[in-house]
């Protein structure tokens, strides 16, 4: 499947940012590792700039795993089916 993405431009008035991806074709293995997504969220929204103030993750059976980072800045969010290699993404700041 092709990769594309999508990325919406705010208005220039705006105070907020709200970016959304979606990833095919994922390693399993690794979608359905809450110890593997958990670390790379956190880590994910460090490297945006963005300050941590904590994190949830859910492991789902049989497979799966979804999870919010939440940042003084807003939040950085994922859901995953490994059964399908897709991961959704999404990522908000108003800072």
């Amino acid at each position: 499947m092709p990769r594309r993405i999508r990325i919406l431009t705010p208005p220039l008035d705006t105070r907020s940012r709200h970016v959304l991806a979606e990833y095919h074709g994922c390693d399993p293995a690794v979608l359905d590792d809450r110890g593997t997504i958990e670390p790379l969220m956190r880590r994910a929204a460090q490297a945006a700039g963005a300050t941590v103030v904590g994190s949830m993750f859910h492991e789902f059976a049989p497979q799966g795993v979804s999870g919010v980072v939440v940042v003084e800045e807003s939040h950085l969010s994922i859901h995953t089916w490994p059964e399908y290699g897709y991961a959704a993404v999404d990522f908000f700041t108003c800072g």
